[in-house]
């Protein structure tokens, strides 16, 4: 067990090695959590890691994402940057100037506790339109690979390696507060375990995708599966309510065209990269939108504004020579990205057969037993199919303006489908924080005691870029940390 010099660990454990008071407790070790726990003991605090589900299922999104944050060497363009992307939903300026700053400091973090930063890839901003987005300088991840769990295992040797305690299986349900000035205290876990914390209480549990309740009132989506952990269920977002904080940035989030498993609360991302042959139907079974506009993580330009994309169910349909142009849904040696793929270790077929043969997508010979099969009306449909396919032939879609050169028609039966409910990647909202990542009250004051980082409260408050969450993670967790350690003195 870590102690730190001139402190005696039998302070704040006892014979069976419960702990009862510490420095700070960091709920949740995902990118955020690892970085608050991390800046917290080399502060010289005695930290505590409380994660709510097993070492194989451990760090929510950040253990399956793409690991990567963006980079950016102009602290001044980056703030013009984001401020672009929040539109009419501005943060506060002080949140703005941090982020802007730290954000430009991730990859000399990373290097110093022992990852090796390389450039990944030629990503350019997603939003080239605006203002700022020159400040973009593409993404830098572990050994220049996205993917592959490998930022969750730089941030867990870390831990390991500094002897920073970590409590598998220990999800915290409540906030210990001071009843005289409502200061957090400390924490109480599933198992009825308390545990103080000197300098402060950090909230890095995820967001809500997982919780089906949350999902439905704050994003008006039922039933959806999730690209990435199910433990995020909004826990922090829970407790930090029940002490009077305010929320924020709770309609906001990142939703992918995907398929999933009957059954299963996974999805996997379906990316079409081998054919552009589909179309997107409604419950009508008409088109609704341009499938191919330019999308960022989680918002596109459409109608002239920048709106959620998708945002709504859908059936996704495609025809055999889309099938057999290879997988709709890309395997690790594509993209080391979901829980499916790293977690799960599912291998998608290469002409789609095996998951058409589950159930999971529908076969039909004509697009009028398609319709029948999804629940639309026939005649809507075929008629849907028979008008894209002109917009094909005369390189122009009237109805929705889609690129012409992802025009492809749907002419080859057999014909396909599957219900996207879509799948939710994550959420931005929670409690509500200033600039030193404290949680703030309806009136704006400051929590003492209590800290929230990573996507349980995202600085985005509408658009975002690639990279953006696990900056921002990285950033305000260390942030978060700091500031609760410096509480002690």
């Amino acid at each position: 067990m870590h102690s730190t010099p001139g402190r005696e660990s039998d302070r704040f454990a006892d014979d069976h090695g419960n702990i009862h008071e510490v420095d700070v407790v960091v709920v949740g070790m995902g990118a955020a959590g690892c970085a608050a726990a991390l800046s917290a003991h080399a502060a010289g605090a005695i930290v505590v890691v409380l994660e709510k589900t097993g070492p194989e299922e451990a760090g929510g999104n950040t253990r399956v994402s793409g690991g990567a944050w963006f980079h950016h060497d102009d602290p001044d363009r980056a703030a013009v940057y984001l401020r672009s992307l929040c539109g009419d939903r501005p943060v506060p300026e002080p949140v703005v100037q941090v982020w802007a700053a730290g954000t430009r400091e991730v990859s000399s973090w990373m290097e110093s506790i022992g990852a090796r930063v390389l450039p990944n890839g030629s990503y350019t901003a997603e939003y080239p339109e605006l203002d700022g987005s020159d400040c973009y300088g593409g993404y830098r991840s572990v050994d220049g690979v996205l993917g592959e769990g490998r930022l969750f295992a730089v941030l867990t040797r870390a831990l390991t390696e500094r002897g920073i305690e970590i409590h598998y299986d220990t999800p915290a349900v409540e906030l210990m507060t001071d009843p005289t000035t409502g200061a957090v205290t400390g924490v109480v876990t599933a198992g009825g375990r308390r545990i103080r914390a000197r300098g402060g209480v950090i909230l890095a549990t995820g967001g809500f995708e997982g919780d089906p309740e949350l999902v439905r009132t704050h994003l008006g989506l039922n039933n959806v599966p999730v690209w990435g952990s199910t433990a995020a269920t909004g826990d922090g977002l829970r407790m930090a309510e029940r002490v009077g904080a305010d929320l924020w940035h709770m309609d906001n989030m990142m939703a992918v065209n995907g398929v999933s498993r009957p059954g299963s609360r996974h999805g996997f991302f379906a990316m079409f990269l081998y054919s552009r042959g589909y179309v997107w139907v409604d419950g009508n079974g008409r088109r609704f939108v341009d499938e191919s506009v330019p999308s960022g993580h989680g918002q596109a330009l459409i109608d002239g504004r920048y709106e959620l994309h998708p945002r709504r169910p859908m059936h996704v349909l495609f025809d055999e020579r889309t099938r057999m142009a290879g997988p709709i849904s890309p395997n690790a040696d594509v993209m080391a990205v979901g829980w499916n793929v790293l977690t799960d270790g599912y291998r998608w077929s290469t002409d789609n057969s095996a998951e058409i043969a589950a159930g999971w997508i529908y076969r039909a010979d004509t697009l009028g037993e398609l319709a029948d099969r999804i629940g639309v009306y026939p005649a809507t449909l075929t008629d849907t199919v028979e008008r894209y396919n002109r917009a094909c032939v005369a390189g122009s879609d009237e109805l929705f303006g889609r690129n012409p050169d992802t025009l492809t028609p749907l002419t080859e039966p057999p014909f396909y489908a599957y219900h996207s409910a879509p799948v939710l990647a994550w959420t931005n909202g929670g409690p509500r924080r200033d600039h030193y990542a404290r949680v703030l009250t309806r009136a704006g004051d400051a929590i003492d005691g209590l800290y929230a980082a990573g996507t349980a409260s995202s600085t985005y408050s509408w658009a975002k870029d690639g990279g953006f969450h696990i900056a921002d993670a990285i950033v305000f967790g260390r942030i978060a940390g700091a500031h609760a350690a410096s509480r002690l003195s």
